[in-house]
């Protein structure tokens, strides 16, 4: 979460913000956007209102969407390979 307390920090000084100024943007008291930045700790609830603030919520919303399962079983997962094994390179 400090990673992503420090990213936030980061787009809050590009776009020119002081704390208080993305605090009265995004609802966010400035206690807790102290915190969160210092600390990297906050509610779900006050880091998406910072990230829509910010203009990041849309990646973040992205980057959280469901993939496509790779097995549909577990049975899929036990199942041998069919492949057989390699026992030598095929490259000089």
């Amino acid at each position: 979460m400090e990673k992503l307390a420090a990213n936030v920090k980061s787009l809050r000084l590009a776009l020119g913000l002081t704390q208080a100024g993305l605090s009265a943007r995004s609802g966010v008291p400035l206690g807790t956007l102290r915190k969160f930045e210092q600390t990297g700790h906050a509610s779900s609830e006050a880091l998406m209102k910072l990230l829509i603030a910010v203009g990041a919520a849309q990646a973040v919303i992205e980057a959280t969407e469901p993939r496509p399962a790779r097995f549909s079983s577990i049975d899929e997962v036990l199942e041998p390979d069919p492949r057989p094994t390699r026992k030598r390179g095929w490259r000089k």
